[in-house]
């Protein structure tokens, strides 16, 4: 009786022992959380969503502070009277001007001939004498009731001769998915390989890209090589548009992709939110940017 005691006894603990290693190969080959680096970051949309109204020297005090050293500059036509001395702050006090936002309308603009308002943009920046590149977005009125072929054409025509005028002044340009015809990032790779002279761009923004959530791995790989910079938002499948960083449930993903797909910044932190300090909106972001990274 002894004899087969001991035999069992024997018996359970090789059974403990394999169990243990089981457990311990089990826990050492399962995949880990990659943790994604997001460092080189910049702000957008802080000149037009902001209910303080900075000057240009208080916003260019507030990126300072907040620790930027580069970002995108959009506007409205209540600024332009005020974007000269803005982008000559920003160069004297180091702070590089990454981006210009260039928005056509074809209730203004027409290839050829720029609207009063894009028209002193291009002006100041010329004035200014820093070399960026321009986010041109493309309004769907510019397409309405146009076949592919035909709104392919126009596109043709109009970034073109924006990219000709962007070069007269030392920028390049970057095609900015907003919304409509113009926003489908696979359009705007066929615009770019018809007009390999210009050496296109794409910025990416994220918030423009709902629809897209749930192909985005193929997305990224076919936008990788174009980008210039990429604008984060909180994601869901049908989520509202504007959303906190980290609190959808597809941003993390969609940086992912980025990374693996070869990108890896400059990512864009918005300050996109009416009716609020614009620095709070930043803040909150970069925290929620921070927590991501950290997961």
């Amino acid at each position: 009786m002894e004899l087969v005691f001991k035999a069992r006894s024997q018996l359970i603990w090789v059974f403990v022992l394999a169990s243990l290693f089981v457990c311990r190969t089990s826990f050492a080959s399962a995949p880990q959380k990659e943790l994604i680096e997001v460092e080189d970051y910049f702000p957008w949309c802080i000149v037009a969503y902001d209910s303080l109204e900075r000057t240009p020297t208080q916003r260019i005090k507030m990126i300072q502070k907040l620790g930027f050293q580069r970002y995108a500059y959009d506007w409205r036509d209540r600024h332009l009277d005020d974007t000269l001395e803005e982008l000559q702050l920003a160069t004297e006090h180091g702070i590089e001007v990454i981006g210009v936002w260039l928005w056509l309308n074809a209730e203004r603009d027409r290839a050829g001939k720029l609207g009063d308002g894009n028209q002193r943009l291009i002006e100041s920046v010329k004035a200014s004498g820093i070399q960026t590149t321009l986010w041109v977005g493309l309004s769907p009125n510019f397409f309405e009731g146009l076949t592919d072929e035909q709104s392919f054409a126009k596109a043709i025509e109009l970034i073109d001769f924006v990219s000709k005028s962007a070069a007269s002044i030392g920028c390049r340009v970057a095609l900015y998915n907003h919304t409509g015809w113009f926003a489908n990032p696979y359009n705007q790779i066929e615009l770019i390989e018809a007009l390999p002279e210009h050496k296109l761009q794409i910025v990416y923004n994220f918030h423009h890209g709902h629809q897209w959530v749930d192909h985005f791995d193929e997305i990224a790989n076919a936008i990788s090589p174009y980008l210039v910079a990429v604008n984060l938002n909180g994601m869901d499948n049908n989520g509202t548009k504007i959303s906190p960083i980290g609190q959808g449930k597809f941003e993390y993903q969609m940086i992912e992709s980025l990374i693996h797909a070869g990108f890896n910044g400059p990512w864009g932190i918005m300050g996109h939110m009416k009716n609020t300090d614009v620095k709070e909106v930043l803040i909150q972001n970069l925290k929620g940017l921070k927590q991501l990274s950290s997961r």
